[in-house]
């Protein structure tokens, strides 16, 4: 396939062709050597938006035809090309660290990717996550690409009105002013995926976007040739209801599947970010079954080896939930998206097959469809595993399979200009590509003064964009010009700054320094040690309470004017704004209520840039957390929505930012003025936590849990053999398993030996004694894993062929009666329990 650009440019002159490259490669998000180019090019343009595709389309014909005269601009670009050339050309760290390669490619789908401000598809974490393990991906050198969508809207702008109300927007993404370029099949038609749905057939039209070694090819149903309903579906990211949410993950994963097959890219692992994209497990077996004459049972393990699915959301009404009636009607009124009868379809994502009303989740879907599921830290792990419970019953909760990878944040985009060179000198210009054994310890060498003066250029920095997008936002609402001059001028850039900024919405309590405003007023209003914050964030459309409390911080504002210049709340919280933030502030502050925050990357944004970090015990700082590197709020328990636990950590957060954080700030400075227990702060947060918390620790996480394994087994069950001894051992278990009995535990002790002895007769039916394992078990001590010993089969017993005894000796080392016996799935062709939930304790 090939890609064209689908542009409206000026004609460029012969000198001047290689802009169009650069400009449509969005590695230029984060790897900066050719930013003069565009600086010079417009810099008033490149200072409001940083899109070299918004300069690159215009600029005049006049200016184009000065810049191809001018020798410095020539050479500087074809410096910018070569080097651009021989980066991606380059071995990367993937192909030296792993010959041959374990895994030859990956589609990795997601309904959001948040890459930069020129691509708006994204509304959040979930896509900014996306959009960082594709830029990480291409350091490395992962075979990695990324499938999604071509939102027409994506997720809306946000403006205050003049009564401080969030007003929603929604400009159109014009794909032509997007740094897109459609994809074409090799007689150069528009390339285009069907898909049938009932009673039509959709188009989707595929784009493709440069990440620099990797691609994200995009899917839009904004095709002429649709009907109009249809060319919606792509409208609104999260927009419109159940219909059409449906239609959009149908879209994002039958479609995106089907994309990656006319594509040529054979991934074998097709990794699922949230259960937006489940159904591409259905699509692959779909496919799998059609090319190999199996029944769909069979194409499912066969296919579901290469499928590993990542779950973001911390409460089980947080999944995608559809009817029995709606999924019927898609499954029915159009055999061949599916392929397999709606109860069957209705069975993979149902907690109980066959359940007429029991709505059909993309979560259950996700994981019965995957051979691998993890979660995004440790706590959401755990939590994952309670969530899930349900579809592995009887099966302790510590051994449902969702294992912990915890999210990380690609560096290069987050880290400041001063950071970036603070960090270079120290640990070198590779630091985040591959290893980063050597990272903390070469960190560590950075001084005081070094240290105090990056955050003195970063948080001048922020301090510069604020007032001028404060100044862009107060003339836009028809502020008096007393209070625009104002704008021009607001924040210290000596005093302690502190960031706040997420998506407002009841659990994050984004309002909880609003619990005691006399409080927030005296630490605002101080002279001697002068605090200053800033905010920002969204709340849904759709949400009164989230919308309510950002009223309650204009409210705030409006009513305290004299503290213009130490709080500022800045509109339209987007990518930009949010570097901007996390490079400048000295504290982050978030506040979510444990458990609801699965990991959350805000925070580790700060950390690059030399920002400490005061937060719940919740998501990644459940883990991060130690004295040495931070602050802390809560007991590392889950209280609900319990007001009065809200008010006791409001009261917590006070007195640490009264009695921890400000004194720390400015109290202890040394001759050079540098606060020292402070700047000792910084330090172990920067060298113990930004490689901790990096995409690149991330990916490499990935790599060696998920896609490795998953490789692994998906090329063993390209074996047909295989994959029908799977199905038999799976089909025998399903009907026999209720059959399979225990007789009489007997278990004593010999205190001479201070030994344990254990056995007991099984009666296995027509199972296979090779089918099952017969295991001791005692509930985890501790902060302990699993207590599990394997019991040793002996000769049938007489009376029954199909009857053994199963015997054990054990150290003493608990109590005897803590012990007790159980019967599990046991093969070596695949995974148990996600392949076999079946479980059998002794009475």
């Amino acid at each position: 396939m090939s890609t064209t650009p689908y542009i409206f440019l000026p004609t460029l002159p012969p000198p001047l062709e290689g802009l169009t490259e650069l400009a449509l490669d969005l590695r230029w998000s984060w790897h900066h050597s050719a930013d003069t180019l565009w600086e010079r090019m417009d810099a008033e343009l490149w200072s409001a938006t940083h899109n070299p595709w918004i300069i690159l389309q215009n600029v005049s014909g006049e200016r184009l035809q000065q810049l191809a005269t001018d020798q410095d601009f020539i050479a500087n670009l074809q410096e910018s090309l070569e080097t651009h050339k021989e980066q991606l050309a380059s071995a990367s760290w993937y192909e030296q660290q792993y010959s041959p390669a374990p895994v030859r490619q990956i589609a990795y789908f997601s309904m959001e990717f948040g890459l930069s401000e020129a691509l708006p598809i994204y509304s959040g974490g979930l896509g900014i996550l996306a959009g960082d393990c594709l830029k990480t991906a291409s350091d490395l050198g992962v075979p990695l690409v990324g499938i999604g969508l071509l939102w027409q809207q994506g997720y809306f702008r946000q403006t205050l009105d003049s009564h401080g109300q969030q007003v929603e927007l929604y400009p159109y993404n014009d794909p032509t002013q997007l740094p897109v370029v459609p994809v074409r099949e090799p007689n150069g038609n528009w390339l285009h995926i069907s898909l049938p749905f009932p009673g039509r057939t959709i188009i989707l039209r595929v784009w493709q976007a440069r990440v620099g070694r990797t691609s994200l090819y995009l899917l839009d149903s904004n095709d002429p040739t649709n009907r109009p309903a249809d060319r919606t579906i792509t409208a609104e990211l999260y927009g419109g209801g159940a219909q059409m949410r449906l239609e959009q993950e149908l879209c994002l994963g039958m479609g995106g599947f089907a994309l990656a097959s006319k594509l040529g890219l054979n991934p074998e692992i097709c990794h699922l970010n949230e259960g937006h994209a489940a159904f591409a497990v259905l699509a692959r077996a779909r496919d799998y079954r059609i090319a190999h004459g199996v029944d769909f049972h069979c194409a499912l393990n066969a296919t579901r080896a290469g499928n590993v699915f990542t779950t973001h959301t911390p409460v089980a009404a947080g999944f995608d939930r559809f009817s029995p009636k709606l999924l019927t009607q898609y499954a029915e009124g159009a055999p061949s998206l599916f392929g397999i009868p709606a109860a069957t379809l209705l069975s993979l994502g149902q907690e109980t097959p066959g359940g007429e009303e029991e709505p059909f989740n993309m979560a259950y879907l996700a994981i019965r469809g995957s051979i691998l599921v993890n979660g995004v830290s440790q706590l959401h792990a755990q939590i994952s595993r309670g969530i899930f419970q349900p579809l592995f019953p009887n099966w302790p909760q510590e051994e449902v399979p969702v294992i912990p990878i915890t999210n990380g944040v690609h560096t290069p985009s987050w880290d400041s200009p001063a950071a970036d060179e603070l960090w270079t000198a120290a640990c070198g210009e590779k630091r985040w590509i591959g290893g980063q054994d050597h990272v903390e310890s070469d960190f560590r060498s950075v001084s005081d003064q070094e240290l105090w003066t990056l955050r003195g250029r970063a948080r001048q920095r922020l301090i510069d964009f604020t007032r001028r997008r404060l100044v862009g936002q107060l003339t836009a609402a028809g502020v008096p010009t007393e209070h625009i001059r104002r704008g021009q001028d607001v924040l210290d850039p000596h005093a302690l700054t502190i960031g706040f900024a997420r998506r407002f919405t009841a659990y994050k309590r984004p309002n909880m320094l609003l619990t005691d405003p006399d409080r927030l007023y005296r630490l605002l209003a101080g002279s001697q040690c002068p605090v200053q914050l800033v905010i920002a964030g969204k709340a849904h459309p759709q949400d009164t309470v989230g919308k309510a409390m950002i009223q309650q911080w204009t409210h705030f504002i409006t009513q305290h004017p004299e503290l213009m210049d130490r709080l500022v709340f800045l509109e339209d919280y987007d990518i930009l704004l949010a570097e901007q933030l996390v490079q400048g502030v000295d504290l982050w502050i978030n506040t979510p209520r444990r458990p609801w925050e699965a990991s959350g990357t805000s925070g580790m944004k700060v950390l690059v840039n030399g920002g400490l970090n005061l937060s719940e015990r919740d998501g990644w700082w459940a883990e991060a957390y130690t004295p040495e590197v931070g602050w802390a709020l809560g007991d590392g328990a889950e209280h609900d929505e319990d007001p009065v636990w809200d008010r006791k950590e409001a009261t917590d957060l006070y007195e640490i930012l009264e009695r921890s954080v400000v004194p720390l700030f400015y109290h202890d400075r040394n001759p050079e003025g540098c606060p020292s227990r402070w700047i000792a702060k910084m330090r172990e947060s920067m060298a113990q936590l930004t490689p901790r918390f990096s995409a690149n620790r991330m990916l490499r996480d990935y790599i060696e849990q998920l896609y490795i394994p998953a490789a692994r087994l998906y090329g063993e069950r390209a074996d047909e053999g295989l994959v029908e001894r799977l199905c038999t051992w799976q089909d025998t278990l399903n009907r026999f398993w209720n059959r399979l009995h225990f007789g009489d535990f007997q278990a004593y002790e010999d205190k001479d030996q201070g030994l344990y002895h254990f056995s007991v007769p099984v009666y296995l039916s027509n199972v296979e004694p090779n089918f099952i394992n017969v295991q001791l078990y005692a509930i985890p001590l501790l902060g302990k894993g699993p207590d599990l010993h394997p019991m040793q089969r002996q000769t049938a017993l007489g009376d029954m062929p199909d009857g053994y005894v199963y015997t054990l000796t054990l150290p003493k080392s608990r109590p005897i009666e803590d012990y007790t016996p159980r019967i599990v799935p046991a093969t070596d062709m695949g995974f148990v329990p996600i392949e076999a939930p079946h479980i059998l304790w002794y009475r």
